[in-house]
């Protein structure tokens, strides 16, 4: 595996495969909740076993209110902890009151809805390669990704294009610029704006019109809040499903046995999405906390109010106190009546991730798919020679060049 030389985790370089840091291990054992040097250059406290993580996720008191000046950042500029009103930013009583109104929008049943057009998505994009090879990034996972949350929100075919410039802009793996970027999300909030008076004035069936009829009692979200929640769905949803079908692809790659047990075995599809969701989700380590009030953490550090701590989601995914043999990919770990804890990929508490039922459908259709039209798939160069960027905070490969038959 090549690294790229924006690798911005300085003293957590990424190990072999895309898997965590070697240095986790040590920082578990002897230094569990320590300061972690971050993109930005800001040391940042970190918490990295599992039962530390957890409890930091599920504090009451664990603010996402980072505007304050001299916060740590993890990255240098605006990024995500700047954006006003998003929900993954409001505290409470604002984010409970949101959560409520949203939580019928996004159930499992919700997301079910769109399982057979992602099916015919991914199914068409394998159509649509010319020859035996394709990269798996560029003409799978990113396409995919944009074409289903379109197709989700109700985006009119001929806006599409326009909006996939609009989404390519603010993936963390972008080359865009500061500017382009402040450019991008201005054309999606009045683009956004623009799509829900629309929706409002002739209602559909698409995600749209279930969160403009989202209510909890007699409150609904504004028109600015509905606006925000879509920027969120394609600046959390669409980069990290993306992300994960790639990482998820590699993944399998690097273990041909556990592929082909998909494909002799595709009822295995469902938990195989789970373990690499353990195993290389959330794609980032995760989002900062500034705790309100004094937590002791079940290690037995005591973290003041005031600080501002990372709770690492990867390094408590491969925790040995938490899971068996963490550094083993294994598609029946989350088989049913496998006794496996559930994976914090999507988080804890009370900022779990609202889309993770839409996000789980779309790896399990993407991989089924590959699974039944190319059972042969195999890597069409060297997985060691795979390029991987660390852009901003995301570790996911530039390319990943396949054979499908």
């Amino acid at each position: 595996m090549t690294i790229s030389s924006d690798t911005v985790w300085p003293d957590l370089p990424p190990g072999p495969h895309g898997t965590p840091s070697p240095a986790l291990a040590a920082r578990r054992r002897s230094q569990p909740v320590a300061p972690m040097t971050a993109p930005s250059g800001d040391r940042v406290l970190t918490a990295v076993r599992h039962s530390d993580v957890r409890a930091l996720l599920n504090c009451p008191y664990g603010s996402r209110d980072l505007t304050a000046p001299g916060l740590p950042r993890l990255v240098g500029g605006a990024g995500v902890d700047d954006v006003p009103g998003v929900l993954i930013n409001l505290d409470p009583p604002a984010h409970t009151r949101q959560r409520q109104i949203l939580r019928g929008a996004f159930t499992v049943t919700a997301a079910e809805r769109w399982r057979a057009p992602c099916r015919d998505l991914a199914h068409d994009l394998l159509d649509g390669v010319r020859g035996p090879a394709m990269d798996v990034v560029a003409d799978y996972a990113l396409p995919l990704s944009s074409a289903v949350i379109c197709q989700v929100l109700g985006v009119p075919p001929g806006d599409r294009e326009r909006f996939g410039e609009w989404i390519s802009a603010f993936l963390s793996a972008s080359t865009a610029s500061s500017q382009d970027r402040a450019q991008a999300y201005a054309g999606f909030m009045s683009y956004g704006a623009e799509l829900v008076a629309a929706h409002r004035a002739a209602p559909g069936h698409d995600l749209v019109d279930d969160l403009i009829q989202a209510r909890d009692g007699g409150d609904r979200l504004s028109d600015d809040e509905l606006v925000n929640v879509l920027f969120m769905l394609i600046t959390a949803g669409h980069e990290t499903t993306a992300l994960m079908v790639s990482r998820g692809v590699y993944r399998l790659l690097l273990h041909p046995d556990e592929y082909r047990r998909l494909v002799v075995t595709p009822s295995l599809i469902r938990p195989a999405v789970e373990e690499i969701l353990r195993y290389d989700g959330p794609g980032s380590p995760g989002l900062l906390r500034r705790l309100t009030e004094d937590l002791e953490l079940p290690s037995g550090a005591v973290v003041p109010a005031g600080t501002v701590v990372l709770p690492h989601l990867s390094a408590a995914n491969h925790d040995p106190d938490a899971f068996g043999d963490p550094e083993r990919f294994d598609i029946t770990r989350y088989a049913p009546g496998m006794p496996t804890r559930p994976h914090l990929a999507f988080g804890h508490g009370a900022h779990f991730c609202l889309g993770q039922a839409l996000a789980r459908m779309v790896l399990q259709e993407a991989l089924s798919a590959l699974v039944l039209r190319a059972p042969w798939l195999r890597p069409a160069v060297p997985l060691d020679e795979v390029r991987w960027s660390t852009w901003d905070l995301t570790l996911q490969p530039v390319r990943l060049p396949v054979l499908l038959t």
